[in-house]
């Protein structure tokens, strides 16, 4: 990914403000679009006192709660909006564990925002339980739509020999995935621009995704999952990744799936695709409610509710090779 002298100056100040945030101590938990309106509505909160009112809540703030070294990298990075007397950052800063993750501010409006929150201490967590029961170590793995890169950094993270893909149509996300991989300290991290594993060569004992599974009208990159109630990109991920995957090696994907009359089409696309000896597979609800708001919006009239689920998908070893697969 090619970057301006200008781009790379601004990344830089951004890995530096997080360097600095991380020394201070900072934590914050990100939380759902609806609870983060929720917070900044209250009285108390019409202005930040601290730094997790401004890169966490994204509060608005006087210029002097910051020091001058941090307001200028700010302006560097070019994430310093003025608004009347206040200032206000356009991107937040999110923990997960020892990590501190770059994420766009809030709201995110913008077509190519990258998005952090519940569904990703979610993923994390599946990720998670797979690597601590993993017997095979993993060699080859890859992240697709990697956003802020959370499912890469921890499989990196986990397994330092590995060589870890991140891969997103997002050049947002790209850059943002490099500055939170250069402020965790890892090396064996490459990052890349595809649509799913267009243009990505070779197979892989473990692939992860956190699609997005949503109608949005605007079609933020993010957001918009696309199809029918927003089921078209994690079906095109499961269809093509399960192609590249080595004998023994598994696709994490953790997504949702708007139910209606009680029915999961996921769920039945599994039971479509993955017949035969040649997959092992599970499949479970790991909320049965998020994102209720959405069910607002067009679209979603016959809507239930929608899940969070989570699908893992191991070819069998002694079965056809993924190469075999693709001929």
């Amino acid at each position: 990914m090619q970057l301006s002298a200008e781009q790379r100056a601004a990344d830089l100040a951004l890995l530096q403000l997080g360097r600095r945030l991380r020394a201070d101590g900072y934590r914050f938990t990100c939380v759902t679009p609806a609870t983060q309106a929720h917070n900044n509505a209250r009285p108390e909160a019409q202005q930040a006192h601290s730094l997790r009112d401004v890169f966490g809540w994204n509060r608005p703030f006087a210029e002097q709660l910051l020091c001058a070294d941090q307001l200028k990298q700010m302006e560097v990075a070019a994430i310093l909006n003025r608004e009347g007397p206040w200032l206000r950052s356009n991107v937040r800063w999110s923990s997960l564990d020892d990590m501190l993750l770059l994420h766009s501010g809030f709201p995110t409006q913008e077509t190519d925002a990258v998005f952090f929150g519940p569904d990703s201490y979610r993923f994390a967590q599946v990720i998670h339980d797979h690597l601590q029961h993993r017997y095979q170590p993993v060699q080859h793995a890859v992240d697709i739509g990697c956003g802020n890169g959370i499912g890469a950094l921890l499989i990196a993270q986990a397994a330092r020999h590995a060589q870890v893909t991140a891969v997103d149509i997002n050049p947002k996300a790209l850059r943002y995935t490099a500055i939170n991989a250069a402020l965790a300290g890892v090396a064996n991290l490459s990052i890349e621009h595809s649509d799913i594993l267009d243009g990505i060569s070779g197979n892989f004992d473990l692939i992860v995704a956190n699609p997005p599974y949503m109608l949005d009208a605007r079609e933020r990159t993010y957001r918009h999952g696309g199809g029918a109630l927003g089921a078209a990109l994690s079906l095109r991920i499961l269809e093509q990744a399960i192609q590249r995957l080595s004998a023994g090696g598994t696709l994490l994907l953790y997504t949702g799936v708007a139910i209606v009359d009680g029915r999961d089409c996921l769920l039945e696309a599994c039971r479509t695709t993955l017949q035969g000896q040649q997959w092992q597979w599970h499949y479970r609800e790991l909320d049965p409610d998020v994102f209720g708001e959405q069910l607002l919006e067009p679209g979603y009239d016959q809507v239930e509710r929608i899940a969070a689920v989570a699908l893992s998908v191991t070819c069998n070893p002694g079965t056809d090779s993924a190469d075999e697969r693709t001929m």
